[in-house]
């Protein structure tokens, strides 16, 4: 098995560091996509947000895109987690209002965005074990 070093920032010596770089690539997708097809985003962020749907929808991608791939990198890894925590917690009411907003559609769409809630604390939870199993000054 190869050892992590700095010189490798994706280096997957430990499950910890696999995890990362997992939810790092996830992350980093999620971003793209929100430049890809924002009007998905734009239609779950709660429309009475200024200044607009689509600022939320881009500034969450932006986002994404900055902790995503600070994720992957050993160096920021630790400090990328805790972001991604407070990422994870701000995105929140853009799912509890799709869970809301999507009431009236069909059921497979319904379960969709009622199964995004308890996902979100299970992401919250892997990034504060990425930061608590990450060593400081990595």
């Amino acid at each position: 098995m190869k050892t992590p070093t700095t010189a490798d920032p994706t280096a997957t010596g430990d499950s910890t560091a696999r995890l990362a770089v997992i939810m790092g690539a996830a992350v980093t997708a999620a971003g793209v996509t929100h430049f890809v097809v924002p009007e998905f985003f734009d239609e779950i962020v709660p429309p009475w947000l200024p200044p607009s749907q689509r600022f939320w929808t881009y500034a969450s991608g932006i986002a994404e895109l900055i902790v995503g791939p600070a994720l992957i990198w050993r160096r920021t890894r630790r400090r990328a987690a805790l972001a991604a925590v407070a990422l994870f917690i701000a995105v929140y009411p853009a799912n509890l209002y799709m869970a809301w907003d999507w009431r009236d559609r069909e059921l497979s769409e319904r379960i969709v965005s009622w199964v995004r809630l308890p996902f979100q604390f299970l992401f919250i939870a892997l990034a504060l074990r990425i930061h608590r199993h990450t060593p400081p000054n990595d």
